[in-house]
């Protein structure tokens, strides 16, 4: 009887934490409709149209912040995904809340050093310090299911030691049931995504991300396959349990630091941030699926520096040939040819026009035609009004569209980095690293 009274005292507060979590969340919309109704108020005393919305659009982005990030979990995740498609939106959209989701990139309030100490007690040992010659008790980084704290091994070496957060399973599932929720509110700055469609891709991986194992595992295989590369770093790992990640320290400053730069080492870093992403797959056959820069590190040697494997996609024979073939194919101008492509190859499940599937492929396309191309946040925002400015041919387009499963995580990942290099100003030969690590992109030899 003893016994299981702790069990059932943790269940209990478990269902209260996750009733909690969800009036968060579903309170985000009820918080915007009374942010209105005061601004109707407002308006009606005599205050101007463009004042009232600048003031609601200032109290929502508070809101979202707070939220998102006090409750860590897949409603940060989301919010550090739309954080990166911001680029794509209108300034006047995208502007208050712009530097609110920036913020979430990198940090999100940490846990008590009582819980971080307990974790480490169940997972490492009552006698974990002992693995340990120093301990940062102040996290360096608190980010969506777990915070790292700066630490030297007993050998001396500095390491990031990750912990995840106590209840972030429980708190995962619950948010990504009501994540599609927000869809009205969060629809917006979402860059044209689909957030019901991004909770369900979580909810379909959410075991790997929260079995440090399985990343332990990944990153190691990043970090034997990159060992030695005069571009890359990736940190080996030293020590792993279900809940605890601890790697090899990467100093370096942060990869968004670079949008300051002058142009020629910001568009050089640019480029490695690309070439890494595709590399990935040809090098070890595994896509670092999680493109946010909060993920990479500009090291004082020039070299980009990688963390956070917990999100990955397998692809043992490299990227799928079929888009290499397809984006060579659509370079060429034809846009029947593209279009027949895509249906042969089982992207289009019923008769669309041209135009349409040409506009989806544009992203893609425009950087692949010049030795140089620059990603600007005017490029992205126009593509974004080209995409939007006929909501029936989208909606027509969205069904017709079938995207397999084993492309959504490169799918993201193509879009985020076009993102990310879209708000650091970068322009690079993106075509040759299409024509080196693509399959079938690159035009048969004569």
């Amino acid at each position: 009887m003893g016994s299981d009274t702790p069990r059932r005292d943790r269940r209990d507060s478990l269902a209260r934490s996750a009733f909690r979590r969800s009036a968060r969340l579903a309170g985000l919309p009820l918080g915007y409709a009374g942010r209105a109704t005061l601004g109707l108020g407002k308006r009606i005393g005599g205050a101007t149209a463009d004042s009232v919305n600048q003031e609601l659009q200032a109290r929502t982005a508070d809101q979202l912040f707070r939220v998102l990030g006090e409750l860590k979990g897949g409603a940060m995740k989301v919010g550090q995904i739309m954080s990166m498609m911001e680029s794509f939106l209108p300034d006047e959209v995208a502007a208050p809340y712009r530097d609110k989701l920036m913020a979430l990139r990198d940090s999100a309030p940490p846990m008590p050093t009582s819980r971080v100490h307990a974790v480490l007690t169940r997972e490492l040992g009552a006698d974990w310090r002992r693995n340990f010659s120093r301990f940062d008790p102040r996290p360096a980084a608190a980010a969506s299911i777990g915070q790292v704290h700066r630490a030297a091994w007993s050998d001396g070496r500095e390491v990031a030691v990750k912990v995840q957060y106590p209840g972030a399973d429980e708190a995962l599932r619950s948010d990504l049931k009501q994540l599609g929720r927000m869809a009205a509110v969060a629809g917006p700055l979402a860059g044209g995504m689909n957030i019901r469609e991004i909770a369900e891709e979580f909810a379909e991986r959410i075991d790997e991300e929260l079995d440090y194992r399985l990343e332990a595992e990944s990153q190691e295989v990043f970090a034997e396959g990159f060992a030695g590369d005069p571009e890359f770093l990736v940190p080996h790992v030293v020590a792993h349990t279900p809940k605890v990640l601890i790697s090899e320290w990467i100093d370096g400053v942060p990869l968004t630091d670079i949008a300051g730069r002058e142009p020629e080492p910001r568009n050089e870093t640019g480029l490695k941030y690309v070439r890494f992403l595709f590399a990935g797959p040809s090098r070890v056959g595994l896509l670092h699926a999680d493109p946010h820069p909060g993920n990479f590190k500009v090291v004082s040697d020039g070299r980009l520096g990688a963390v956070d494997f917990g999100l990955v996609a397998r692809l043992p024979d490299g990227l799928p040939e079929e888009i290499g073939r397809t984006l060579r194919i659509a370079m060429s101008g034809d846009d029947e040819a593209a279009v027949a492509n895509l249906r042969q190859e089982g992207f289009l499940t019923r008769d669309v026009d041209a135009e349409l599937v040409m506009d989806y492929l544009r992203p893609f396309v425009e950087p692949a035609k010049t030795d140089q191309f620059s990603f600007t946040r005017a490029w992205t925002q126009q593509i974004y009004r080209d995409a939007n400015a006929d909501s029936v041919a989208a909606r027509e387009f969205g069904r017709a569209f079938n995207l397999p499963t084993d492309y959504l995580l490169i799918h993201r990942v193509w879009m985020g980095g076009i993102a990310v290099l879209s708000q650091l100003g970068i322009t690079a030969d993106f075509r040759s690293v299409l024509d080196e690590f693509l399959p079938g992109f690159a035009p048969e030899p004569a």
